[in-house]
């Protein structure tokens, strides 16, 4: 049978053989299936979806595509943690000095940017010198000397899924849960942490955009990642609005820093410290008793030596003056007063894409300085002509008319304040009803 007959049976609704999901993965990690049969497949699933058992044989074939480095064997101890993606949401830089900050090592591998999202790697890269591609021993040697890590997927760990990854981001089929599952447990289960922790986000920034979905999804990598051994928890929060101001690459990692030093963003702040409360609850540790370690370390620095000494590890330079700063800005402002009742936040997170924070093409390149600064939240009272937000931009050459007016439009002004503003964290898959309205 044909590949393109399997592509044409998804299509059609109708689920996968086993073979056909050994085939679609192996096509991809030895590259003897075309792109276009690819993309075509990963369209397929992205509206047709797949059975939990469809899902469960594709993690297991992109898993073992590649190299398992079973971490846990070797660092016990370790934590791994990883979000499902959203707008300014810069937790991942803050969470690992963080907990590293208090003994307990961290080690992510992280993505790319992705549709609408700006990939921790791409960040990460907009310091000086910071260099994410390590083998194993280089996780060893990093953890060694910082206690936290954060590296690109290499070539050899789920090497199907690095394919399919960047192919997801170009052709619209990023939303999808059994593609998410897929992708993220391949990875995850291959670096074989023993601590995982899930930031699950819902809402118009996220490509979950109810708690309903957000919770089948949390639920579904929770259940993976427990068959497998792994001590997991998902979190699920609010992503109605960018998490933090900053919506690019070298601007979400001066966000970070400022958060780190005890100032910043304060939704990014919290969110960052109950994710790394969870991850030391799963650790063992009592939840006050984390809560407090951890407020204790970022205000006495410890937390801005761990990351110094993290950039260091990857061979960044740490001095926040060397990252990119745009070498032009344009204020966006509001046409009339009233209250903040809605914000597109994916919107914004395209015209940060376009800006300069992500890719329109595989082979294209990043502008670290580009990118969107967001200057008022929910349920704020704006005044005709205060400033929404501001588009950030760098050498790549956009449509600066066209960038301006799509921020201008994700921002909804009524004369009312909204009654109910959704909360940042909800709680674990266990404490979030899916069918209760996402209200404090």
């Amino acid at each position: 049978m044909s590949f393109v007959e399997a592509i044409a049976r998804k299509r059609d609704g109708l689920p996968l053989e086993r073979d056909d999901i050994r085939r679609f993965v192996g096509g991809a990690t030895r590259g003897d299936l075309p792109v276009e049969q690819l993309a075509a497949m990963l369209m397929a699933i992205c509206c047709r979806g797949m059975s939990a058992e469809e899902t469960s044989w594709l993690t297991d074939d992109m898993l073992r595509s590649g190299e398992a480095w079973d971490l846990a064997a070797s660092h016990p101890t370790v934590v791994d943690k990883h979000s499902t993606g959203g707008v300014g949401d810069t937790v991942s830089l803050v969470l690992a000095p963080l907990l590293a900050a208090v003994g307990v090592p961290v080690a992510m591998m992280a993505g790319r940017g992705l549709g609408h999202t700006q990939g921790t790697i791409d960040k990460l890269e907009a310091i000086p010198g910071f260099d994410c591609d390590r083998d194993r021993a280089g996780l060893d040697r990093l953890l060694e000397l910082a206690g936290a890590a954060i590296i690109a997927q290499t070539a050899d760990i789920a090497p199907a899924d690095r394919r399919l990854y960047a192919l997801r981001d170009v052709t619209a089929s990023v939303p999808s849960l059994p593609l998410i599952v897929g992708s993220i447990m391949s990875k995850k289960l291959a670096l074989g942490a023993a601590t995982l922790v899930l930031d699950v986000k819902w809402g118009r920034g996220a490509f979950r955009t109810t708690v309903a979905e957000a919770h089948e999804l949390a639920a579904a990598l929770r259940r993976v990642a427990r068959d497998a051994g792994v001590a997991c928890e998902a979190l699920i929060t609010d992503m109605n609005q960018p998490l933090g101001s900053a919506l690019g690459t070298a601007s979400e990692v001066r966000a970070a820093v400022a958060v780190l030093q005890g100032e910043g963003d304060e939704s990014l702040r919290e969110v960052s410290l109950r994710l790394a409360e969870q991850a030391m609850v799963l650790r063992g540790a009592d939840p006050a008793a984390a809560r407090s370690s951890l407020e204790r370390v970022l205000a006495a620095g410890d937390a801005m030596a761990a990351w110094i000494r993290m950039v260091e590890a990857h061979g960044g330079d740490p001095d926040p003056d060397r990252l990119a700063r745009p070498s032009r800005t344009v204020e966006v402002v509001a046409e009339r007063a009233g209250f903040l009742t809605g914000v597109a936040a994916t919107d914004l997170g395209r015209v940060a894409v376009t800006a300069g924070a992500g890719r329109s093409r595989l082979d294209e390149p990043l502008d670290f300085a580009g990118g969107v600064r967001v200057h008022c939240r929910l349920g704020d009272r704006v005044e005709r002509g205060q400033p929404l937000a501001t588009l950030e931009l760098g050498e790549r050459p956009v449509d600066e008319t066209a960038l301006c007016s799509r921020i201008g439009a994700a921002f909804e002004l009524g004369d009312d304040p909204p009654a109910t503003l959704p909360a940042l964290v909800l709680g674990t898959v266990d404490e979030v009803d899916p069918g209760a309205r996402p209200h404090p």
